[in-house]
């Protein structure tokens, strides 16, 4: 009886992921305490409160920005948000690279936003790649935007989308993976 040899990835000797941590381990870790306490906690704790304390462990995040309950943030030495952005209840930042959003964004609920992955044909390697999200967007509910990816001025990103690439400015995109289905806004500035 033949049988087919496949590779298999010792995943033992793969390479660690603290690679990408930035920081000390004693920072993650107290990083990891404090994100329990006041950024992932459910409780209708202050915005402001969960802000600052994003802040005191290096997040540039801009004024008047709202972040809901149960929000998670891997690092956030590398997330950057700029003024008056909304940051729904249960989006996670799975940031083990630099994640930076405009202002005037809103990312909506339960949205995973994740910068790694892994050399998955190699030695299962972490690989990460930065996500950048212009100005005006909004990303609804439950949607994923993968490492590399670029989601331009004040287009939208139906629920469900997964975001692997370019979404170009000012358009409506949609699916898995997500694909223009129009433009967000007429030339006039109206809503469709």
């Amino acid at each position: 009886m033949a049988v087919d040899v496949v590779r298999v990835i010792a995943l033992k000797h793969a390479p660690g992921e603290r690679t990408s941590w930035g920081r000390s381990k004693a920072v993650v870790y107290l990083w990891g305490a404090a994100e329990l306490l006041f950024v992932t906690n459910p409780w209708q704790i202050s915005s402001n409160l969960r802000v600052k304390v994003l802040r005191a462990f290096g997040a540039q995040i801009g004024h008047r920005v709202t972040f809901r309950p149960r929000t998670r943030v891997r690092f956030p030495w590398k997330l950057h948000i700029g003024d008056d952005s909304w940051i729904g209840e249960g989006v996670w930042f799975h940031n083990q690279d630099h994640i930076c959003v405009g202002h005037d964004v809103v990312i909506s609920q339960e949205t995973f936003l994740t910068t790694g992955s892994h050399a998955h044909r190699r030695d299962m390697a972490l690989v990460t790649r930065p996500i950048h999200i212009e100005p005006g967007v909004w990303i609804t509910s439950r949607c994923m935007v993968l490492g590399g990816s670029h989601v331009g001025r004040s287009s939208l990103l139906k629920p469900m989308s997964v975001v692997n690439g370019a979404v170009p400015a000012n358009s409506i995109a949609s699916g898995n993976p997500a694909q223009v289905i129009g433009a967000r806004f007429e030339e006039d500035g109206r809503d469709f």
